[in-house]
């Protein structure tokens, strides 16, 4: 029998470096001949065509033909619809895949789909290496996920109607605790003693023994990231979920997303500092898309949490293709008509 397709699952909150990540790996891939399964959240495909544009990735076998978009929803909740037929293509090409890595969306629970790998049409031919979670630790440091007791008392005594914690921090311990390592991303954004009272932090909320690596831009050796062997499926007991006595599980409904394209380009500085604007009058989690730049032949990525963004010119525009700037919104109750507007109100 064939040895099974070894699975990375890559989870984290929205904008917490995942996609970054995937993209250094395949960058630096020492010829492993590497599958990847996006899972958006948002009609437009920004995370996969950033992964399809890696410049290493040729479009052959085991370049970008090998980056699969799963965009029916979130994939733990739709795992039967698209990822089911998605793995069974893969398992079907096994001799030319030497791994297979899913980023999920940042709504995603990684239990159900471990458990996926349960299912007789897939456990004999694709094991969870590991799953590995990704974690922005400045956001941590903000206290965007889960509070110190302190300040979680304090919320609760101002505001009688939190008798749990909201959907976001179950998230946030649930794919810490389904966890094989986790990747304290974005570091460089707080000072040591706040680096290390984040670390203290997660290691409390991690139920076994789980090791912390460091990152900076996803730069990671992939033998810190593969051959894990955790056959995870078969692994599940010590890691406890939210959701372990649900036969299903509700996301936070008002969690939305929203896009936005325009035939037009932006100056980048303008267009952040409106973005910056937004994300203070709206409850807007995650911002990235790609921007056309006036006098200039490369695309802009650009992406943010939060009011903080980053940006970076991923490759040149091709011929045939349309200089579009495309924005993808996700947060809370979203006024989709006030976003488009006051984008296509800026002027360069």
């Amino acid at each position: 029998m064939a040895a099974k397709i070894p699975v990375t699952i890559i989870t984290g909150f929205l904008g917490s470096g995942k996609t970054t990540l995937i993209r250094h790996l395949l960058q630096n891939n020492q010829g492993r001949r590497i599958a990847v399964l996006v899972n958006e959240f948002g009609e437009l495909g920004i995370d996969g065509e950033l992964l399809k544009s890696c410049q290493i990735c040729p479009e052959d076998d085991i370049g970008s033909d090998n980056i699969f978009e799963l965009t029916n929803g979130c994939l733990c909740c739709t795992v039967q619809e698209e990822f089911l037929p998605t793995m069974q293509q893969l398992i079907k090409r096994r001799d030319s895949i030497d791994c297979i890595l899913i980023e999920t969306s940042g709504l995603a629970l990684p239990k159900p789909l471990v458990k996926a790998f349960r299912w007789h049409e897939i456990r004999n031919a694709a094991t969870v290496d590991a799953v590995i979670t990704v974690v922005d630790c400045a956001a941590v440091a903000a206290g965007t996920f889960a509070s110190n007791p302190e300040a979680v008392e304090a919320q609760r005594q101002a505001d009688d109607s939190l008798e749990h914690e909201t959907p976001l921090q179950e998230l946030f311990e649930d794919q810490l605790a389904c966890a094989d390592l986790v990747v304290l991303n974005k570091n460089d954004l707080v000072d040591n003693q706040t680096k290390t009272k984040v670390e203290e932090f997660i290691q409390q909320e991690l139920p076994r023994v789980v090791k912390i690596v460091e990152s900076c831009e996803g730069k990671l050796d992939p033998s810190v990231l593969l051959g894990f062997q955790a056959a995870v499926e078969d692994n599940l007991d010590t890691r406890p979920s939210h959701h372990d006595t649900e036969e299903e599980h509700d996301h936070d409904d008002e969690i939305t997303s929203t896009h936005v394209i325009l035939d037009r380009a932006f100056d980048p500085e303008k267009l952040r500092y409106q973005l910056q604007t937004l994300a203070q009058e709206q409850e807007i989690y995650r911002v990235k898309g790609f921007v056309a730049v006036p006098n200039k032949s490369m695309r802009l990525v650009m992406q943010g949490v939060g009011t903080r963004f980053e940006q970076f010119y991923d490759r040149p525009w091709k011929p045939q293709e349309a200089r579009q700037t495309r924005l993808v919104f996700i947060g809370r109750d979203l006024n989709s008509f006030k976003i488009e507007s006051q984008l296509v109100s800026l002027t360069n």
